[in-house]
């Protein structure tokens, strides 16, 4: 006799992207991201405006029908930078949620089924890396580390990860009770096999839609520390550097502000209306 987790038939599939589809705002965020990854990748690749090359004699140039977003203070395409910093920001956002949806699931799932003192232990332990000044270790990483794309995605996931972890264990032991994962426990399976067989396929739903709203957040602590010049270097151009150097000329060259953080605004809404998509398609508490 062998027991096994309920299955995530290819109907439950299609019943929550037809429930995703049916709801407009959800599929607008998706057609958003879905233009700008595109963008992102094929823009730089056709564009004749390079993001790095200065041109000192078109510095600050309001935009127009060569510039379409302007130039910066070194006369660089601000369009140009825009789709190469739309590639730092979304890889950094993506890779940073992937990271914290990997390290979270495990611990937190290992937690809640391993109970007792070792879920008590590993619980504080979160606790204790959440109660961490957070700016402090962004700024200890960099000295030892150095700037780059690297320590920002370290210093996001430093903490990251302690809140999908957190909900992976209540999902955890709400499932754990159920027959299928006590029959299996009662029949000896291991550790490993009830949490990649048994229990976490079960929290899908609500493991996709934690990554879709983290990636923003993500993204937008990205720009953050890059706004703070803790982010990457010169030239390589990210939303949040090129916000930086656009509060300064806000007076007299508004639109080297406007538009990294127009795009910064426009990734953000897109994830939230899609994970609160995703949330009502696939979650069944929002059915």
């Amino acid at each position: 006799m062998n027991f096994r987790s309920q299955p995530i038939s290819d109907s439950y599939f299609k019943e929550s992207w037809k429930r995703l589809k049916s709801k407009k705002l959800p599929m607008l965020g998706l057609y958003i991201l879905l233009s700008l990854i595109l963008c992102s990748i094929f823009i730089p690749l056709f564009s004749s405006l390079s993001y790095y090359e200065t041109n000192l004699g078109m510095k600050n140039t309001p935009p127009n029908q060569e510039f379409f977003f302007g130039t910066d203070d070194l006369g660089r395409s601000i369009f140009s930078r825009i789709w190469w910093g739309a590639r730092i920001s979304l890889f950094v956002g993506i890779t940073a949620a992937i990271i914290d949806m990997i390290i979270g699931v495990i611990y937190g799932s290992f937690a809640a089924l391993s109970g007792g003192r070792t879920e008590e232990v590993m619980m504080r332990i979160a606790d204790t890396f959440h109660s961490l000044p957070y700016l402090l270790m962004v700024i200890l990483l960099t000295v030892v580390m150095g700037q780059g794309i690297i320590t920002i995605i370290l210093a996001i996931t430093l903490t990251g990860w302690i809140n999908m972890a957190r909900i992976t264990r209540a999902e955890t032991l709400k499932l754990k009770e159920q027959d299928f994962v006590q029959a299996a426990l009662s029949l000896g399976a291991s550790t490993r096999r009830i949490l990649f067989v048994h229990i976490i396929p079960n929290c899908f739903g609500t493991i996709l839609t934690t990554v879709t709203l983290t990636i923003p957040s993500a993204i937008f602590t990205e720009s953050f520390l890059s706004f703070l010049g803790l982010g990457v270097q010169a030239p390589v151009a990210s939303w949040g550097t090129m916000a930086s150097n656009g509060l300064a000329a806000l007076t007299y060259y508004p639109w080297r502000l406007f538009f990294p953080a127009t795009f910064i605004s426009i990734t953000m809404l897109a994830f939230n209306l899609l994970g609160n998509g995703l949330r009502d398609a696939f979650d069944p508490r929002f059915r």
